[in-house]
């Protein structure tokens, strides 16, 4: 696999843009279109909070029941979610003014929304980004879309992706926005993937599930689980390839791009938590059960007091292991050793002797490893977070101001 430059408009087929219509107060991009010039194959990953925005109950149902799209529509800075009746039939406006001007079906049509939540859209200022959208849409307009979907982002998160499958030359794009509410199963993200690859719907869902499982719902920034998030896979075909319909090399040669497409994604997702100053990775390793790995790893993950004590460069391992003793895990104590960095800090649930000094030099680096062995078992988990600094509550006390 080759990275190759551009985002979601760098496999063949595809168009997108990003344009101002006026939700965000500061008159940045705030809604995209990306589209594909034939119809794609589709699959999705959505929240799990029960608490469902209305965009994306229209979009799950879509790729539920259809499993073909043309383009999806995404505005940013006002998320339509909880206000009723009304967002149910914004969302399905939206669709249909769109589809209108692509002169496709309403149902090849889908819709994410981000940003606030119980306002209202202000519809006369989407409809009129989606004509503008529409009308400037290019192939290198995959930038402009992931500059649009961004709300408390920091960096844009784009990728795109070459390989070669079947004698043809693939590729794979990926945009993704979010900051904070992020914590599996979904989380205040939206990712869109495009290929030009030809493989089955039932396995391009196939891939998604499985990727996103190592993935997107394994980051998380703060604990919080939003309602408007999801992860959606749009497959055109154009690459020629004869087409990958069987769980063969092809299709894991498929499968391994699109993870490290996603990975790159998630990764730059938890790095940009709010305020996060740190990326981390936790490694639980030697649990009983794959349950257990992951409780243990989610635990630590997302413990205000670990994430603080790495903003403040602090090697307080008491906190990492008080967090696999709450997490549910079926674990011995006296059997955890824990390092950081690869400094080992904790062996047999006991302190060790370390060099303060060095761990602290390790602790200021902008990418932090925290690995547990649990010596209990044979089974792995990892997730990728970040600190909490003074910044973090700044961003989202003041987020509706």
């Amino acid at each position: 696999m080759q990275i190759i430059n551009g985002g979601v408009t760098a496999p063949q087929g595809y168009f997108a843009t990003g344009v101002a219509c006026g939700i965000k107060k500061d008159g940045q991009k705030d809604l995209a279109i990306v589209c594909s010039e034939d119809i794609a194959a589709t699959a999705g990953v959505f929240t799990s909070n029960r608490v469902k925005g209305h965009s994306l109950k229209l979009t799950q149902q879509r790729v539920k029941s259809n499993g073909y799209a043309s383009a999806i529509i995404i505005n940013s800075g006002n998320a339509n979610a909880c206000v009723g009746d009304k967002g149910d039939a914004d969302a399905r406006d939206i669709t249909a003014k769109a589809a209108e001007l692509l002169d496709c079906e309403p149902d090849a049509v889908l819709v994410a929304s981000t940003g606030v939540i119980g306002v209202p859209l202000e519809m006369d200022k989407v409809l009129r980004g989606v004509e503008e959208a529409v009308s400037s849409m290019e192939p290198e307009g995959g930038h402009d879309a992931e500059l649009a979907i961004m709300t408390t982002d920091t960096v844009p998160k784009e990728i795109a992706a070459e390989i070669n499958i079947q004698g043809e030359k693939v590729v794979i794009g990926g945009m993704a926005k979010g900051s904070g509410m992020i914590h599996p199963n979904m989380a205040t993200m939206i990712s869109v993937i495009t290929t030009d690859a030809n493989i089955s719907k039932k396995l391009l869902d196939k891939a998604l599930r499985d990727v996103c499982a190592k993935t997107f719902n394994r980051i998380s920034v703060d604990g919080d689980t939003s309602v408007c998030d999801m992860v959606l896979i749009f497959a055109n075909g154009l690459a020629d390839n004869p087409g990958i319909v069987n769980e063969d090399q092809d299709y894991r040669d498929f499968y391994d791009a699109l993870e490290k497409v996603c990975l790159f994604l998630s990764k730059k997702l938890a790095a940009d938590g709010e305020g996060a100053t740190k990326l981390i990775e936790v490694q639980v390793n030697g649990a009983k059960t794959p349950e257990d790995a992951y409780k243990a790893c989610s635990s630590i993950a997302r413990s205000p007091l670990v994430k603080t004590a790495i903003n403040g460069c602090d090697a307080n391992w008491g906190r990492i292991i008080t967090a696999i003793g709450y997490s549910g895990a079926d674990i011995d104590p006296a059997r955890i050793d824990i390092s950081i960095n690869k400094v080992k800090v904790c062996r047999y649930g006991a302190a060790v002797a370390y060099d303060e000094g060095k761990v602290r030099e390790q602790l200021e680096k902008d990418e932090i490893l925290i690995s547990a062995h649990l010596n209990y078992g044979d089974c792995s988990d990892r997730m990728w977070t970040c600190d909490f600094s003074e910044d973090y509550a700044r961003i989202n006390g003041s987020y509706r101001s």
